[in-house]
């Protein structure tokens, strides 16, 4: 770590992980220490599980008629 506080991640790791210039991650602290998590951004989720497109569409329209 950096005087700024800057970390460096080792190259297999950002390979594995698709970790990129501008990344971003967070940091979650556990009993165990602290883990390094990479945040995916909603966008790239789609289209992730299509199997569970239909059960999501049900979830919002019992979320809708809740509403009502």
């Amino acid at each position: 770590m950096t005087e700024k506080g800057t970390v460096t991640i080792p190259a297999e790791i950002r390979k594995k992980y698709n970790l990129r210039k501008g990344s971003i991650v967070e940091f979650v602290e556990t009993d165990e220490g602290i883990l390094l998590v990479p945040v995916v951004p909603f966008e790239e989720l789609f289209g992730a599980d299509k199997a569970a497109k239909e059960k999501v569409y049900e979830m919002i329209r019992e979320l809708q008629e809740e509403r009502i």
